[in-house]
């Protein structure tokens, strides 16, 4: 079997700059650490695990926690986190918190027992118990999707301009009562859109009617239950917006129940597009989140922290974009009345 001298001789570097690479605790150039990697394939080259680990106290691996992961968005950004570490040398920790702040610390504490290098957290909402163990433990952490606390870095999407987008096309159509029907409560991402939603109006010289909002919606069922109530008020409004791929379906579905036609009767338009949204009829028009880009950047950031626990904390913020479809249109009453035949002329 090669010897790390070997690979360094064969890739033309030192034999620290090998170790460097294989333990990830320095950074090396990326022509050189190719160099090395190509040596190590090329040569078969294995590091013994267990005296690595205990050596450098490193386990190569991360723990993921994160909530729904039967959530497309989700299952999107835990394909991209998983590829990026395996491209990394980093074994991944799968959990699902279900959003329980209870569950949640359990699953933080359990990767920290098992000695992850580092943990990738969508962070459930109050009390923010995990989050404060892990600055306890200093482990390293990013937290995805949510930004709840400039300790830690942060990766997500930027709501306000994505939300602003979304409004600004909504009220293009003429659309003077807009509802809104949020998703999780207690979430950094619900109360950010509700914001957004709220300062976008205002800038199409728009109001909200409180009755025109449902601030907490956990499930498909309470966002089609939240449409209802919308739906059932005397000035309904002509337009629905939502928080995200949940609250989408149940606004469907109550606009269903409902007997009313999209956007014949009323126009929909929200956050999180997902695979089969071409499927609905009409295609919906959503804000479409760079999952692929969200999940592998978190794992990025989390390699770099591990690697240097020294540096200040970011906060990235990527942008969405609008995908237009058919699920908007101007509101029944500003629509031209259909053409009617003329009566025919008596002989």
């Amino acid at each position: 079997m090669p010897t790390m001298a070997e690979v360094a001789r064969r890739a033309g570097v030192s034999v620290s700059t090998v170790s460097h690479v294989i333990n990830r605790t320095r950074f090396v150039s990326p022509e050189k650490a190719r160099l090395i990697n190509d040596a190590i394939a090329t040569m078969g080259y294995q590091t013994n695990e267990l005296a690595r680990s205990l050596k450098v106290a490193s386990t190569n691996s991360v723990g993921l926690a994160i909530s729904a992961i039967s959530n497309p968005y989700f299952t999107d950004i835990i394909c991209a986190v998983e590829a990026e570490c395996a491209r990394l040398g980093l074994m991944v920790f799968l959990s699902d918190t279900q959003e329980d702040p209870d569950r949640e610390l359990s699953v933080v504490r359990a990767f920290q027992q098992r000695r992850v290098d580092g943990v990738i957290l969508a962070p459930s909402g109050a009390p923010q118990r995990a989050i404060d163990y892990l600055a306890e433990k200093k482990l390293p952490c990013v937290l995805i999707d949510r930004f709840a606390d400039a300790r830690f870095d942060q990766i997500g999407v930027e709501n306000q301009s994505s939300m602003r987008a979304l409004i600004d096309h909504v009220a293009s159509f003429g659309h003077k009562r807009i509802g809104y029907v949020a998703g999780q409560p207690g979430l950094a991402t619900t109360r950010e859109r509700i914001e957004a939603f709220q300062a976008s109006l205002a800038a199409n010289g728009l109001a909200l009617l409180p009755q025109h909002l449902s601030p907490e919606n956990i499930d498909t069922a309470s966002a089609t239950a939240a449409t209802h109530a919308i739906l059932s008020q005397p000035s309904p409004p002509t337009a629905l917006v939502t928080g995200n791929n949940m609250t989408t379906i149940g606004a469907v579905r109550a606009i269903r129940e409902r007997g009313l036609s999209i956007p014949g009767d009323i126009s929909l338009a929200g956050f999180d597009d997902f695979e089969w949204a071409d499927c609905f009829e009409p295609r919906l028009t959503l804000v479409a989140q760079p999952c692929t880009e969200i999940g592998r950047q978190a794992a990025a950031l989390l390699c770099a922290r591990i690697a240097s626990t020294g540096i200040e904390p970011q906060a990235v913020r990527l942008q969405a974009s609008l995908r237009v479809r058919g699920s908007c249109a101007k509101p029944a009453q500003m629509r031209p009345a259909p053409m009617r035949p003329a009566p025919m002329k008596s002989a």
